[in-house]
């Protein structure tokens, strides 16, 4: 069987790429699987060299829990200590520390009002 994919090398061929993916999902006929799956796997190995994933920072992650929990850095205080220690993780220049796992009593109230799990990280004074 003869199948045309298309190599991904720009914008205007990663369009086409995409466009080609919609009609094949549309399509009744099943050889039209293997050539749907090749071309998926192709576009999915441009983007992903195109743009890589990288991990989000100890600061990201901090501020996407306080969004999705409706947390401010008040809430934090009792956590990391000090407002000022609050404002240094979130602008990551320092990793949290919530300090020995014993001291994370000190705030159950807030771990248990906005369902966070509690965990420890490591303190690390970045370079």
């Amino acid at each position: 069987m003869d199948a045309t994919l298309i190599v991904i090398d720009s914008d205007a061929e990663l369009a086409r790429a995409r466009s080609l993916v919609d009609r094949l999902m549309a399509s009744d006929d099943p050889s039209d699987l293997g050539r749907l799956q090749a071309q998926a796997r192709l576009i999915a190995a441009h983007e992903e060299t195109k743009w890589p994933h990288r991990p989000p920072s100890t600061a990201d992650l901090i501020r996407y829990i306080m969004d999705q929990h409706g947390l401010t850095r008040a809430d934090l205080v009792p956590i990391l200590g000090t407002a000022s220690r609050v404002s240094e993780v979130l602008r990551d220049r320092v990793i949290a520390d919530a300090g020995p796992v014993t001291a994370m009593p000190t705030a159950p109230s807030i771990w248990r009002r906005h369902h966070v799990r509690p965990c420890k990280i490591i303190a690390f004074e970045q370079q």
